[in-house]
């Protein structure tokens, strides 16, 4: 496990920021995963700056790897909610055109915390005892048993290149990145506070979708992989900013300097952002990037001010991010 140098309290912003860090899928990309062009430009110019920009999904790496490719980003890629981080490649590699199905070429693993093959298989009945479908990822691969009823729906995402088994907890013979749980929409929101409680200390738990409730190895979160990564570029951070969209962004949203929710963001989420961002439809990312990150140090922050006040989320300027963190912090 990588050291935990999550802030205690969630620092002032600071100016200039020096790091980026978005998550993809509801916030760089809607459902047609394309990036625009105001995004492109936004980040491309961030980037010639000397800002580091970098992506924290649910996704495996080598599906991030496809964006930041795009984008022509070189920082290390956060993955599996933060249980592994893996270098971009050193060779440049052709951009593969943003799709459902798309995997590119990944650099090497800086870090990988898995989760035990006993939590794994607990969490496997677990989810089955309540009505959701649960498969494995491991590094860039993935398990899925045979009989899968959502495998279909899950595809769309990450493809169909799974290693099937006809026993999904007989196959874990080791331990595995995430377990991922699908469920009918809402579902995993329902579940996730009693799923908390009777994981704590084995698992931890969150949600990256509507339908999907994920388990992760305890201290795993991208909070933690962004502070880890702030911290190795001297970086502190009050001067990250962090942008997401879903239960599993609350960690790096409440610890940024410049923690950012998009619209669709639930109220855990909302509630620890300093910033409300535009829908992904207007390229919110990039018009927060714009105003607060390529504007000057001055006009930054008058333009920091103005957004807390208009998202009516200026409590969230001095909390700490506890309230929805529990367990987190300071994990091993």
């Amino acid at each position: 496990m990588i050291p935990d140098y999550r802030p205690a309290v969630r620092p002032e912003p600071a100016f200039p920021v020096r790091m980026v860090v978005l998550d993809i899928d509801g916030t760089l990309v809607g459902e047609d995963l394309q990036i625009g062009p105001r995004t492109r430009a936004a980040i491309g110019e961030a980037v010639r700056r000397g800002v580091r920009v970098s992506l924290a999904t649910g996704r495996m790496p080598s599906s991030a790897v496809v964006f930041a490719s795009l984008l022509g980003l070189d920082m290390p890629l956060i993955g599996h909610q933060g249980a592994v981080i893996r270098a971009m490649p050193l060779r440049p590699q052709a951009s593969l055109p943003a799709s459902a199905h798309a995997r590119g070429r990944v650099g090497r693993v800086l870090h990988h915390a898995p989760l035990s093959a006993a939590a794994t298989r607990e969490a496997i009945a677990w989810c089955r005892a309540r009505g959701l479908d649960p498969h494995l990822n491991d590094l860039e691969r993935i398990v899925v048993w045979e009989g899968d009823p959502s495998f279909a729906d899950y595809s769309a995402y990450v493809g169909t290149d799974a290693r099937i088994v006809p026993d999904l907890a007989a196959a874990v013979t080791h331990p595995v990145s995430k377990v991922i749980a699908v469920g009918e929409p809402g579902r995993p929101m329902e579940l996730v506070a009693d799923a908390r409680c009777h994981f704590a200390g084995r698992a931890d738990v969150t949600v990256s979708h509507p339908r999907f409730l994920e388990f992760v190895a305890p201290g795993v979160s991208k909070g933690r992989a962004v502070a880890w990564l702030a911290h190795e570029g001297g970086i502190p951070m009050g001067a990250v900013m962090a942008i997401g969209d879903s239960l599993n962004d609350a960690e790096m949203i409440g610890d940024a300097g410049h923690g950012a929710a998009m619209p669709t963001a639930v109220s855990e989420v909302r509630r620890v952002a300093r910033y409300l961002a535009r829908p992904v439809a207007d390229e919110g990312a990039a018009q927060l990037i714009e105003q607060i990150v390529l504007a000057s140090p001055r006009e930054a922050a008058a333009n920091a001010e103005r957004l807390r006040a208009e998202a009516g989320l200026e409590s969230a300027a001095s909390a700490t991010t506890a309230p929805i963190e529990a367990g987190k912090r300071g994990a091993a």
